[in-house]
């Protein structure tokens, strides 16, 4: 394994994204129907030599869609998020407000007893300062970062279903969404939400939906994706948006990562009035999202999330040096038989790296969930569910579960192979998504890094110095030692 790095095979990347037929004559269930999809979920290919020297369409790419989606399914509760809210005002002179109960908000009692029905009893971070200013008048733009499990979703949701008129027949509120499941769940919220308010209607643009041309909708509401959103603004004119007074675009970093869904987005912006309240969210904001974001919000309050910086400092980092991937699972093996771990989640590059350390790991004895690209995202959320019910103790994934996932009785991250980007370095950000599985709500978590080689060894020198942490030498082989240290 050495030999034949696994970490230089990277070298070429398809996007490619599937089609996925859907039926709309179910409920919202819908959202978990069955998919007819060749190839990989993700829509990413990268190829990897086998051993036996053939190309292996083998290792899986965190598509953003689709890990955003996987933690709306999982998501049961709001995260706990111990990140700081920046506020930035348009009009830094004004007073800032934020409210600590939604009965602050003066919100329709019909929307009131939805909230709490719901099961929200207080805002949340995001939610204390984006919906005075959501819900102001005169209407305010917003730009805002935040995380899946923030309670994003119900904000925006809220001030949509507090801004329609009733009266008025005829689409008022547009939110576009980069895919039809994120859409729908969208949708769910939303209906959960406004169920005392039935005068509130709503429609869904979505790939499949069968509509009459030139028949102009009476539902207040419309959530969809760009493209199907176009379509009925342009070709159906079934929305006229010089009637839209407020428009909603979420996972903003999602969007723009598909060229098509940024221009499609660009021109429905163009279509509205500029006096229309302008609502963007991304849960990143690298370069190109701010640009894409000033382009379409203009005049912004911004709400910000201060970058988390305490994420490693309750996590002890180790490296174990191994020849093959037999010594690393030794090795591992050594390390969960000597330590009392409530669970585990280790990270493997390819999918049959992932088989066959499972197949290895169940020999053992050892519970063991497998995650990869290849399920779909209800099939990924299922296993992580029963992981985090305790069913099974490890779970052996790729890099599908990088991000975003959190079990709070996991206190071990092993990375069997260590994370590297398309130039064969280190990957830091998805080390830091990795290891931060554990360590989280101020428990004291361990991370492993198995290094097989000098390039792997070169990998965890640039990891230190990129954090300005030093990872430990460990011997697996000295059970005083890995006592002493990993205490």
């Amino acid at each position: 394994m050495s030999g034949d790095s696994w970490a230089l095979a990277v070298d070429v990347q398809e996007a490619t994204t599937p089609s996925v037929q859907f039926d709309l004559s179910k409920k919202l269930d819908r959202v978990r129907g069955q998919r007819n999809l060749k190839g990989d979920i993700n829509g990413n290919i990268l190829p990897e030599k086998a051993e036996n020297g053939s190309c292996r369409k083998d290792v899986d790419k965190v598509d953003l869609a689709e890990q955003s989606l996987l933690n709306k399914l999982i998501r049961r509760s709001l995260v706990r998020n111990r990140n700081q809210v920046e506020v930035l005002q348009r009009d830094p002179t004004s007073p800032l407000y934020s409210v600590k109960t939604f009965e602050e908000l003066r919100l329709k009692p019909e929307l009131l007893k939805g909230v709490y029905d719901m099961g929200f009893n207080r805002p949340s971070k995001i939610q204390e300062n984006a919906l005075p200013m959501m819900l102001a008048q005169p209407p305010q733009n917003l730009i805002a970062q935040s995380q899946s499990g923030t309670g994003k979703t119900a904000a925006f949701s809220l001030a949509m279903l507090s801004h329609v008129d009733t009266a008025n027949k005829w689409t008022q509120c547009l939110c576009i969404s980069p895919t039809y499941e994120l859409a729908l769940q969208i949708g769910q919220v939303i209906e959960q939400m406004g169920k005392f308010y039935p005068d509130v209607k709503l429609a869904y643009a979505i790939r499949g939906n069968k509509v009459e041309r030139g028949i102009k909708l009476q539902e207040q509401i419309v959530i969809g994706t760009p493209g199907t959103v176009l379509d009925w603004c342009t070709k159906y004119k079934l929305i006229d948006p010089k009637k839209i007074t407020m428009f909603v675009l979420d996972e903003a970093d999602v969007m723009i990562a598909t060229q098509g869904h940024r221009d499609q987005s660009i021109r429905i912006h163009r279509m509205l009035n500029k006096d229309c309240q302008m609502l963007l969210f991304s849960a990143t904001f690298e370069e190109s999202v701010w640009r894409f974001a000033e382009q379409v919000v203009p005049d912004p309050n911004i709400i910000r999330l201060k970058r988390e910086e305490e994420t490693l400092d309750t996590i002890k980092q180790f490296y174990v040096v191994c020849k093959e991937k037999e010594d690393k699972f030794t090795s591992l093996c050594n390390l969960y038989g000597s330590l009392t771990i409530a669970q585990a989640m280790i990270f493997c590059h390819t999918r049959k790296m992932a088989s066959w350390l499972t197949a290895h790991l169940t020999k053992e004895g050892h519970q063991v969930a497998l995650l990869s690209g290849e399920m779909t995202v209800e099939q990924r959320a299922a296993v992580i569910e029963r992981f985090r019910q305790g069913k099974e103790k490890v779970l052996v994934t790729t890099n599908v579960c990088s991000r975003g996932i959190d079990v709070e009785q996991v206190s071990l991250v092993v990375n069997f192979d260590l994370p590297v980007d398309m130039d064969g370095n280190a990957d830091n950000e998805t080390y830091l998504h990795r290891i931060g599985r554990t360590g989280r709500f101020g428990r004291r978590g361990f991370a492993v890094n198995m290094v097989d080689s000098k390039h792997s060894m070169d990998i965890i020198n640039q990891i230190e110095m990129h954090f300005n942490r030093k990872i430990t030498k460990l011997d697996t082989d000295n059970l005083e030692e890995m006592e002493s240290l990993m205490t």
